[in-house]
This record gives C-alpha cells, sequence and structure tokens, in this order.
C-alpha cells in the first residue's frame, strides 16, 4: 500500500484520521503505534519473516535505548558498549538484507534471492540515530514501548522517510497533536506531493522506460539526452513528492518533519545540490558520521579522508552494486574539486554554475540508475554519439519529442522555485484552492486510470 493509492487514500487513511482524532489525548500513540504497524504488515503481509525482523528491531531498540540511559554513570563504558552493540545489530540487519545477496554472488556462491524488506534503509538509520542520541545525551529514551514505535514505525516517513531523527519529535510525541491549522496545511502539503508523484514524475518516467524498452543501441543522441532528462525529473518529483506527503501527513497529525528537498536542480555547484536534495539524509551523515569523524576540523587531508567515507558510504547505502560505488566516489570528487575553489568561482558566476549542473546533474543519475556497466558504458557512447551502432529511427526524438515535450517543459517549470513563489503570493485565495482540488481531481482520475507506479526510492 503507497501514497499514491486509492487503497490509501480512500480507506486506510480516512479510517486512520477518524480514530486518530476522536481518541483522547493520551491514546493518540497508541492509535499511531498500532495504525502504522498495521501500514507495515500490510505492505509486507506476503514476507512474514520481514515482519517479525521489523518488530525485532523495535523491541531491540527500544530496549537498547534503556540500557544506555541506565548505565550512563558507569565507569565501566557499558553504555558505549549497548551502543556499539546496537549500532553493531543494526548495520548486520541492513548488510544481511541488503548486501549479502549481491556480495555471495560476486563472491562466487550464487544467488541468494534475498528480498529487501521495504524501508530497511530508512528506519534502520533512524534506529541508529535514536541509540546515538540517547548516548549523548540528545534526548531521554522513549517513556513506553507504544511511544518508541509510534516514532520509529510512524508511517507517514517508514517507508522512504524523511529520516527523522527522536529530538525533532520528541515533544510531540507527548503534547496535543491534533490542531486544526496544522491538518489544513498538511493536507495541501499532502495534495501537492500526490501531483509530483502522479501527475509528473509517473508520467514523465514513460520517456525513461520508452528509451530503456527501444535499448541504447537504437537510439539517437538528442534521445538519450532527452531520456536522461526524464529519468531525472522522474528521480525528483517521485522522491520529493513522497517527502511532501510524508510531512503533510505528519502535520496532519501533530508533527513537524525535517524539509527533504529544496530546488535542487536550483543549484549552481554539486555541493550546493547536496545541500538540497534529500536534505535528511545529508543531515544525518553529517551528524553521525561526518562530524565523528572529525568534519573539517584536523586539516585538509583528513577533511578529504572524512568527505571519502561519507561519499562512499552515501553511495552504498543507496544500493549493493559497483554503480552505486562509482557513483558516490564522483560525487566526493566533483566536491572535493569544489572545495579546492570552483565552488566559489560557481557561486560568483551563477549562469556558469546552472551550466555546469545542466550537464552534471543528469550525467550523475546516469551512473545512478545503469547498475549494469555494460549498458552504462553503451549509454555514455550513445550521449556524445560513439559506438558500433547506429540508431535504427533516426527521427526518434522528434516523435518522442511531440509525446513528451510539454511535460517536460513542466517538469523543468516545476523543479525552479517560481511554483513555490506563486504558491506563498496565491495561499488562501479562491485560486490557490481551486488549483488544489484541480491537482486532486487530476490524481484521481489517473489513480482510476490505473496510472500509478511504485516509489523508486522504496527499492532503497
Amino acid at each position: 500500500m503507497v501514497f499514491s493509492s486509492i487503497s490509501f487514500i480512500y480507506l486506510f487513511l480516512p479510517v486512520f484520521l477518524i480514530v486518530y482524532y476522536k481518541v483522547p489525548e493520551k491514546f493518540k500513540n497508541h492509535i499511531l503505534c498500532f495504525g502504522s504497524l498495521a501500514f507495515y504488515i500490510i505492505g509486507s503481509i506476503e514476507r512474514p519473516l520481514h515482519i517479525l525482523v521489523f518488530i525485532i528491531c523495535l523491541i531491540v531498540n527500544w530496549r537498547v535505548g534503556i540500557k544506555i540511559q541506565k548505565t550512563k554513570k558507569s565507569k565501566r563504558g557499558l553504555d558505549l558498549f549497548w551502543l556499539a552493540a546496537g549500532v553493531a545489530a543494526n548495520l548486520l540487519n541492513l548488510f544481511y538484507f541488503k548486501y549479502m545477496s549481491f556480495i555471495w554472488g560476486e563472491l562466487g556462491g550464487g544467488e541468494l534471492n534475498i528480498v529487501l524488506p521495504i524501508g530497511i534503509s530508512f528506519y534502520t538509520f533512524q534506529a541508529i540515530s535514536y541509540i546515538a542520541d540517547v548516548y549523548r545525551g540528545s534526548c531521554h529514551p522513549a517513556a513506553s514501548l507504544i511511544d518508541f514505535v509510534a516514532y520509529l514505525a510512524m508511517f507517514p516517513q517508514l517507508i522512504a522517510g524523511p529520516i527523522v531523527t527522536y529530538p525533532t519529535v520528541e515533544e510531540a510525541l507527548y503534547s496535543n497533536k491534533t490542531e486544526r491549522v496544522r491538518f489544513v496545511s498538511g493536507a495541501e502539503i499532502f495534495i501537492l506531493g500526490l501531483g509530483s508523484k502522479v501527475l509528473l514524475a509517473n508520467q514523465i518516467g514513460g520517456l525513461w522506460r520508452q528509451c530503456v524498452g527501444i535499448g541504447f543501441e537504437s537510439i539517437t543522441v538528442p534521445m538519450a539526452w532527452m531520456s536522461i532528462f526524464a529519468y531525472s525529473f522522474q528521480l525528483y518529483f517521485d522522491f520529493c513528492g513522497y517527502s511532501l506527503m510524508a510531512i503533510g501527513l505528519g502535520r496532519m497529525l501533530g508533527f513537524e518533519f525535517p524539509e527533504n528537498f529544496r530546488d535542487p536542480y536550483m543549484a549552481v555547484s554539486m555541493t550546493d545540490f547536496w545541500r538540497r536534495w534529500h536534505m535528511s539524509l545529508g543531515s544525518w551523515f553529517r551528524e553521525y558520521v561526518y562530524f565523528p569523524l572529525g568534519g573539517s576540523k584536523r586539516g585538509f587531508s583528513r577533511t578529504i579522508l572524512n568527505l571519502l567515507t561519507v561519499w562512499m558510504l552515501t553511495g552504498i547505502w543507496h544500493g549493493a552494486g559497483y554503480n552505486f560505488i562509482l557513483w558516490g566516489f564522483v560525487l566526493f570528487v566533483l566536491i572535493a574539486l569544489e572545495r579546492l575553489g570552483l565552488k566559489d568561482f560557481f557561486e560568483t558566476h551563477r549562469f556558469i554554475g546552472h551550466l555546469y549542473m545542466l550537464f552534471a546533474i543528469p550525467l550523475t543519475w546516469a551512473l545512478f540508475v545503469n547498475t549494469d556497466f555494460s549498458n552504462l558504458k553503451l549509454f555514455f557512447q550513445r550521449l556524445v554519439g560513439l559506438g558500433d551502432t547506429v540508431a535504427v529511427f533516426t527521427e526518434d526524438y522528434i516523435k518522442y519529442g511531440k509525446q513528451y515535450g510539454i511535460l517536460l517543459l513542466a517538469c523543468l517549470f516545476f523543479s525552479t522555485d517560481l511554483p513555490r513563489r506563486l504558491k506563498k503570493r496565491i495561499h488562501g485565495s479562491p485560486a490557490y484552492y481551486l488549483a488544489m482540488l484541480v491537482i486532486f481531481c487530476g490524481v484521481a482520475y489517473c489513480l482510476y486510470k490505473g496510472m500509478d507506479d511504485p516509489f523508486l526510492y522504496f527499492q532503497f
């Protein structure tokens, strides 16, 4: 069950909200706890092992947090032991499900066919942040298992983020959550996220699928560029759309989740881009990896090593494959070069910076999406007009340009900061609410027609 589905919008969500708003305040965490577990169980009903693993993860991390708090004053360093044990348990769980099949296959052991539990990368990182924050004294352990499950399993952000740390929602867990103004603004954000996912990401994704279906060896140079721009837009509106829906749902329930995207395609450097893209993941790596390693306070060489560590881990976090390692390394190289002065140059000469990112963004996404190196090589050859083959249909870009041209322009417009400015200007006016109605009706029509796709980030 996904947010952009008829069963969620017209069944699960209304029933959950009615119950959530009707029960007394002291029972809201109970409803959030069991409702979120039900949401996860429905999504994993064909994989009982995944449900069991998730429940064990919830119980173990709650108990580890309590153990850390109880042993904090111990001179034997038991709190550090429990922290290390908790982090190790979480990482081993993630390693087995996400990387064991790949590593075993590379070692010649054959295919293990281990299915990745939904949301495991996200709830693992949140669990690690929770026990780390308890260890550092940034928060107290959750008062009960119900409260902890309400946090870690909270269905709006459970499957694909944003990554929410416990201190950011701790106060809201124990305070009045049902203020009407939050519900209305949350519903607006949810609708905007729905529109981003269903009306933009799902539709423009068809162009990339057409390109893959045709085969990279059979497309022209313009078609190759059109397709990778299409994938760039699909990935952005898919993930940004999910994040908006999660933030909107969180606000409807009385929680403020962190912003996850801030017009990333308006960036003038790769450093700037990753301060705007998947911001909660970047914040997690800074807070729990980069700064503990010393950040930029131990000299230039150590800073570069810390950056390399963060970006290699970022690549590995996204998936088990050599392309993700290469993708993370390329991002490290670009960001390291920008630290040597390129970032200042791009920020001073913003037109050049935007031109640089116009090519850098889709080219890095090409590394990200092509898991097979032979396909990756072939695709890059098509981008520059090299290779032994010629396009079967030399005017493919004209055909698909006519089919997707307006949608590409719409995606370009909505990936700028202009829609956000317009929203601020007309917010609360009849035109604004009419736009909300049009978006929702458009989404309803697409869902009725079966025009929906799974979220891309579910695979991570």
